[in-house]
């Protein structure tokens, strides 16, 4: 596959998340590479670097856009690292790079990402989300989340 035929998930979270979070990230994360797609996220610590870590633990490909400017900041996980030195603005990168996102909790920024995403027209799915946000949809565990994900896409495909 090349880079047009790919799908892109963006896993948003807080970059300081529990361990139960950070478990349902990481198998958010597997179950994305499982299916061959590449896990995006903002390539920092918390929800971000589990997500990444369950992804590169099955063979599959990351990809973490920065908030500063340097590469070396991003999690052990991350294969491709992009430093944007735009701190929140980034958010809006990373709806846009996305072909959908999964929301796992989150704080303030994870919620900038679901309106950047819902704005962009993109599938959006919450896992333990705390907002009534209208077009978020709701699963209830990591392999529905990713299921709906890929029914959103294949349905937008048609």
């Amino acid at each position: 596959m090349d880079a047009r035929e790919n799908i892109y998930l963006a896993v948003v979270g807080a970059g300081s998340a529990s361990p139960e979070i950070c478990e349902l990230a990481e198998a958010v994360g597997k179950e994305a590479a499982l299916r061959g797609w590449i896990l995006l996220t903002g390539g920092l610590g918390g929800v971000m670097e589990a997500a990444a870590k369950g992804a590169r633990g099955v063979g599959g490909m990351t990809l973490g856009i920065l908030p500063g400017g340097d590469r070396n900041q991003a999690n052990p996980y991350i294969h491709v690292a992009v430093a944007t030195d735009m701190h929140h603005g980034r958010n809006a990168i990373i709806a846009l790079t996305a072909d959908a996102l999964i929301a796992v909790d989150g704080e303030y920024g994870t919620l900038s990402e679901v309106a950047f995403g819902l704005k962009l027209g993109k599938p959006v799915v919450g896992l333990m989300t705390q907002w009534k946000v209208s077009g978020l949809l709701a699963a209830r565990n990591p392999k529905e989340a990713v299921e709906l994900i890929a029914e959103l896409i294949e349905s937008k495909r048609g």
